[in-house]
């Protein structure tokens, strides 16, 4: 079957997207599949790209640039730049090149029912969850009202669109705020994900909530009372002016090309022609201008600051559509709970299942079980919680495309059940042929392609792969080596590795999958000294009638 490995895309996620894309092509089941790789650009155009294209560190790298002294994204170049380096693919052609799309994009326009609908649309099945669970997925405002109708849980809240906001007195209505919600203040972009767009007001400081609002609205102003930097451009050398400019290129943390100024309608798509016509506004002594992306948020939602024990919670689903949870990660030592945080400090720890009583573990998993059906998701998804002191389960915002890097929590948590990397892709294909069957579009078709992957898996069963023993000693570089070469041989689909820890000449260990995860000799003599937790062993034994398939 061939596999095109969707990547990118216009969203601000796209560098988390271009990281996906890479896990997926090297741990695809060769032996069952054959990637084809589709870059899908800026502009939400589909490119054909060779493995090379996932070989640069990130998506800017892999781009052309100018000789602007800029890094900058697609959108900031000329629309026939890419063109003579990577042919684009119409939809209507897909069909040519590959058999299934796995969709390892984020945001909106690739996990809200965009390009699910596009894909529909032209009879291409895809990855993840359908129509409906994705669209609610992309919503927080709308998860929010639908998860309390679910379970009833209690959780204040409150919105606001960016004309109302323009127009109130800004001081009254966060006072307000703070009477309705309390401090902190939880300020969420309410379509974005990766936690980008999330800022905690801890204080009660206007110029701080201010700033937060606009951060998440993607806006920026400049005015006599402002409280942005653009305020004080006019005392920044050249320097710190193309400094300022290169930060606004950033998708996790800045306001990203192009970008409008809102007072004339002028589009900028370039961080060069910004400083200049910035300058130009400056030397023409208007006090005011306000900039704001051309993909801004409209409405900016406010939440309380939930204390309590952070997790995060896969679901999985068989073949009769019942869901099952995976065991919960705990997120701890968080700093502020934005994309740097997560995704960029190692400060931030986890562990498998949450710090708690085992009852409260199977509070969890219900919780997530309940919302994950009752929502209308299909094949699966990651979703977001708290535990708090007095033992109830507040969710949030269910991820149904999560983020793809081999060190992905959803991976880590289908270890946990006894699926590999590679095996965890093969369950996501084949699940998602079954659901996008229950569509009734292109049946005949879809059934044809699900029956010859369950013929080949079956066969693979029947007659196993010769197995591959990966061993290593005690030390850290080895342990990451041979994980590294255990992956690179599940993918090959020519054998059937295993690892095996030789601690000395008297004691030796084979490592389990679930333990494949370990980051550390010490975290790993650590487990294997300890007995599995009885959830751990619960969960494994529930999911057992899906995982026979793949193992």
């Amino acid at each position: 079957m061939k596999i095109g490995i969707f990547f990118g895309g216009p969203a601000r996620e796209r560098e988390v997207s271009f990281a996906g894309g890479r896990t997926a092509l090297a741990n695809l089941d060769k032996g069952l599949f054959e990637p084809v790789l589709i870059f899908v650009d800026g502009r939400g155009r589909f490119r054909l790209v060779d493995t090379d294209f996932l070989d640069n560190p990130t998506l800017r790298d892999a781009l052309p640039q100018d000789d602007s002294g800029f890094s900058v994204y697609d959108e900031s170049l000329d629309s026939h730049t890419l063109e003579n380096l990577f042919p684009e693919i119409r939809p209507e052609h897909f069909k040519n090149y590959f058999d299934l799309a796995f969709l390892a994009m984020h945001g909106p326009d690739c996990e809200d029912g965009a390009i699910q609908g596009l894909l529909e649309w032209y009879k291409m099945p895809y990855t993840g969850p359908g129509l409906v669970g994705s669209s609610i997925g992309i919503n927080k405002i709308l998860q929010n009202e639908l998860i309390a109708l679910v379970n009833g849980q209690q959780k204040k809240t409150a919105t606001i669109s960016r004309d109302a906001y323009e127009k109130s007195d800004k001081a009254q209505f966060f006072e307000s705020l703070i009477g309705h919600i309390g401090l902190p203040i939880v300020v969420k972009a309410p379509h974005q994900g990766s936690s980008i767009g999330v800022v905690i007001v801890r204080e009660s400081d206007l110029t701080q909530f201010c700033r937060a609002v606009e951060q998440c609205f993607f806006t920026m102003s400049i005015q006599p009372d402002g409280w942005s930097k653009l305020s004080e451009w006019a005392e920044l050398s050249v320097d710190e002016k193309q400094e300022l400019a290169q930060k606004m290129v950033s998708l996790d943390s800045g306001i990203s090309f192009p970008v409008v100024i809102e007072q004339s309608g002028e589009i900028i798509k370039h961080p060069r022609d910004f400083v200049q016509r910035l300058d130009s506004i400056m030397k023409s002594g208007n006090p005011t201008v306000t900039i704001g992306s051309l993909n801004a948020e409209d409405e900016v939602l406010f939440e309380e600051f939930i204390s309590g024990q952070e997790f995060s919670c896969g679901v999985i689903q068989d073949d009769d559509q019942v869901a099952i949870a995976l065991p919960p990660t705990e997120i701890y030592n968080v700093t502020s709970f934005d994309f740097e945080s997560k995704y960029k400090l190692n400060t931030t720890k986890k562990r498998i299942p949450v710090g708690t009583s085992l009852e409260n573990n199977r509070k969890i998993q219900l919780a997530v079980e309940n919302v994950f059906t009752q929502l209308g998701i299909n094949v699966y998804a990651r979703i977001d919680g708290f535990l708090t002191p007095n033992g109830d389960v507040l969710l949030h915002d269910p991820n149904t495309i999560p983020g793809m890097s081999p060190s992905s929590l959803i991976f880590k948590q289908m270890a946990e059940i006894g699926l590999n990397l590679c095996q965890s892709l093969t369950y996501l294909i084949r699940q998602s042929l079954r659901e996008r069957i229950r569509s009734g579009k292109d049946t005949y078709h879809l059934k044809t392609l699900l029956a010859n992957l369950d013929v080949a898996l079956a066969s693979r069963k029947a007659n196993p792969l010769p197995e591959r023993v990966v061993s290593f000693g005690p030390g850290d570089a080895e342990f990451a080596a041979a994980k590294q070469q255990y992956n690179e041989l599940a993918a090959s689909g020519t054998v059937r590795p295993s690892l095996m820890y030789i601690k000395n000449k008297e004691e030796y260990h084979e490592i389990p999958v679930n333990l494949l995860f370990k980051e550390t000799i010490d975290e790993l003599e650590t487990a294997l000294s300890q007995p599995r937790h009885p959830l751990l062993v619960e969960t494994t034994e529930r999911t057992a009638h899906i995982t026979e398939r793949y193992v």
